[in-house]
């Protein structure tokens, strides 16, 4: 049977904080008596003195301070799960996954979590970055709630609700080192297979996963987000397309070179998706805020890339 209880915890933290019996009691609304009796208690049931007492003031021994050091966490812990469970009877979620593709800043929804903690502070964030179909297969794995930016259609067979926000196109680049720089015609697949391309890999554990733009026998170095992809076209490790938003910076600045192709990319459409039937509050604040705010505009970006020798 514990000996300790929350009800105890809270008055010794009182005790603690206040200096005295009388102090925690009028604090807690309740006699003096009663604060006495539980201490007393307690420090029975424990085998241990918790409070030298000093006439009417009082101060923590040493094995007080051990409990009311841990006993805090205690406290802190069960003032957060009553918090939650109020919110969950209201209809917010203790916990929210955000997908998002990798191609996609999670920095840029700074504002965006600043105002969802304002309205809904005991409801847990967590950001997940996907590849290509892996945003989808988290969805439908139940690993995420929401997709903020979710690369090309969802797979058949439904389960889901989406909605176009954006996209984003392609260029295709290489660093000014690298051999096919040099080359001044659209270059087509035969200009292309001598070469390695820096493909990332999708990140889909049931979904089929995709392969964008490689030619059969390419030699390609599969990385495994943008990001790398990216540092890695830079150093001239391979060719492949880049979203243009990354892309122009570095080709203004003449660390990239954009190069005709004849088979271009296509612009990706990305999709704001969740799945269908469920209606938690912190989603729907969620929903709403992508539709009126567009975070998906400020996730395409990069920062600026600086001049490297």
């Amino acid at each position: 049977m514990l000996k300790l209880s929350l009800d105890a915890l809270e008055i010794v933290d009182t005790i603690a904080r206040k200096g005295s019996f009388a102090g925690a009691a009028k604090e807690l609304f309740r006699v003096p008596s009663t604060i006495s009796y539980t201490v007393s208690k307690l420090e029975e049931d424990l085998g241990v003195r918790l409070f030298d007492r000093f006439g009417p003031k009082v101060v923590l021994t040493a094995a007080g301070r051990e409990l009311l050091k841990e006993g805090r966490y205690l406290l802190r812990a069960a003032g957060d799960l009553e918090s939650r469970v109020r919110r969950v009877a209201c209809g917010w979620e203790t916990e929210l996954a955000i997908g998002m593709d990798s191609m996609l800043a999670p920095g840029a929804l700074q504002p965006d979590i600043e105002a969802f903690y304002a309205a809904a502070d005991q409801t847990r964030l967590r950001l997940v970055r996907e590849v290509l179909s892996g945003t989808w297969d988290a969805l439908l794995d139940r690993r995420v709630d929401v997709l903020l930016g979710a690369a090309g259609e969802g797979p058949s067979g439904g389960g889901y609700t989406a909605e176009p926000i954006g996209s984003i196109s392609f260029v295709f680049a290489v660093a000014p080192v690298h051999p096919l720089a040099a080359n001044p015609q659209p270059l087509d697949k035969a200009d292309l297979l001598p070469y390695r391309a820096v493909a990332v890999s999708d990140s889909a554990r049931q979904l089929g996963a995709r392969t964008v733009g490689l030619a059969f026998g390419q030699e390609t170095l599969a990385v495994p987000d943008m990001e790398t992809k990216y540092d890695f076209q830079l150093k001239g490790l391979g060719f492949g397309f880049l979203p243009e938003p990354w892309a122009r910076p570095a080709i203004e600045q003449g660390l990239l070179v954009e190069k005709e192709v004849v088979e271009p990319k296509p612009d990706e459409t990305f999709y704001l998706a969740w799945r269908s039937g469920e209606e938690g509050a912190a989603l729907r604040w969620w929903l709403e805020r992508a539709r009126k705010h567009a975070p998906f505009a400020r996730m395409v970006g990069r920062p600026c890339v600086e001049a490297r020798a």
